[in-house]
């Protein structure tokens, strides 16, 4: 596997991205972060340390829906979730951070429901 380990790479990736990656008010930070069962997904302007918008697998409406948490549907109905959320908000357009995932699967999932929802990134 290498010299480090997956999580120390995970934890590599992180970090580079982060030190890349800053939110303002006038474009917000997506920031997706996930778990075995669930996804969670907020929109924060770091200049204030504030969480303008924010949806997650666990959400009493999507979770009625999903059948699991952990799916790639789930992370559509979330990134839609929070493209609403944002729309009442006044939020269009956002900086993407990953959180060290990567770019495939649920956080892909989320990002083009995101997308296609009127959030600009």
């Amino acid at each position: 596997m290498g010299q480090f380990s997956k999580r120390r790479r995970f934890e590599r990736r992180k970090v580079r991205v982060r030190k890349r990656v800053q939110g303002t008010l006038n474009r917000p930070r997506l920031n997706v972060s996930r778990s075995n069962a669930h996804i969670y997904a907020q929109i924060i302007d770091d200049t204030l340390g504030r969480t303008l918008a924010s949806a997650s697998s666990l959400d009493p409406g999507l979770r009625s829906q999903l059948k699991s948490g952990s799916t790639r549907e789930a992370a559509k109905a979330v990134g839609q979730l929070l493209a609403e959320r944002a729309k009442v908000v006044h939020i269009s357009t956002v900086v993407f951070d990953r959180g060290g995932r990567l770019y495939h699967g649920r956080v892909k999932a989320l990002a083009e429901a995101s997308r296609g929802g009127g959030l600009q990134f």
